[in-house]
């Protein structure tokens, strides 16, 4: 007999799952999984090339009544496996993953994550950095898939009320634009932002001369946009792109004279027409 087998150690007792116990309160569980967990990401940019990121995630399953948890380990071993470069095709393919490993009907996952575009003045051309909010919403029913891209993109609005009846001025605030998406062609996040953007009554910058304040304060001013105002422009828009089948648009408005927001939303799905 070999030394070495003499004193082999013994193999460890298979420990149980007890998630796959079966449970009696014979209640079934709409959303199980992990959320708020960091990841890095990377992520195609319109001018080319990637730009690394970290986004927050949450991801879900339906757990039957008769199982008593799910595996959570194996949410984050699907996270590592995608973490290189993120696209809408492989945010599906993590989601079809998901929902096969953890042998669950539905599944959503969702990533928010900072992305970065250069943008110069509108006067000078000094470069400077806006970030926006961008995520990728996906849900997984009986074995289809949809998936939603949302951007929330800050601007100025500036009140038309205000400037009528006013003798000189007119109160203006920072906004905030949320559009979420469901399209069934390609298209860059960057494309939503440029229409909230263009839809409000100036779009913000990271770097203004004193020449560029001048040009975008004039041009608000020239502008001026209800709340109700920014959602409808950017609705009408979305309408006219048949690649985007259904949309949210929501408008928050930072009142500068009062202690409230003001706030507008529309929503449509095109293939419910």
């Amino acid at each position: 007999m070999n030394s070495n087998s003499q004193h082999a150690s013994p193999r460890p007792a298979p420990i149980e799952d007890v998630q796959g116990r079966t449970d009696p309160r014979r209640l079934a569980i709409n959303k199980v999984g992990i959320c708020d967990i960091r990841h890095p990401v990377s992520i195609a940019q319109r001018v080319g090339g990637h730009q690394s990121t970290v986004a927050t995630f949450a991801m879900y399953v339906n757990l039957p009544h008769e199982f008593k948890g799910t595996h959570m380990s194996r949410f984050v071993e699907i996270l590592n496996a995608h973490e290189q470069q993120i696209t809408p095709d492989s945010f599906q393919l993590m989601l079809e993953e998901m929902a096969e490993r953890l042998e669950a009907n539905n599944g959503h996952i969702e990533m928010y994550f900072p992305y970065f575009v250069d943008k110069y003045a509108p006067v000078t051309g000094e470069k400077g950095v806006m970030d926006y909010e961008v995520g990728f919403i996906g849900d997984r029913v009986d074995g289809v898939s949809t998936l939603y891209v949302e951007v929330q993109v800050p601007v100025t609005t500036l009140c038309p009320c205000s400037k009528d009846i006013s003798d000189y001025g007119a109160h203006n605030q920072r906004s905030l634009v949320t559009i979420r998406v469901r399209a069934d062609a390609f298209f860059w996040a960057e494309e939503l932002i440029d229409i909230a953007e263009s839809e409000g009554s100036c779009e913000l910058y990271g770097v203004l001369k004193r020449i560029d304040e001048k040009a975008v304060t004039e041009r608000a001013y020239e502008n001026p946009k209800f709340v109700e105002d920014v959602v409808r422009d950017i609705a009408t828009r979305l309408n006219d792109d048949d690649r985007f089948r259904s949309y949210r648009v929501t408008s928050e408005n930072f009142e500068s004279i009062h202690n409230h927001s003001a706030y507008a939303m529309i929503e449509h799905d095109k293939d419910a027409e």
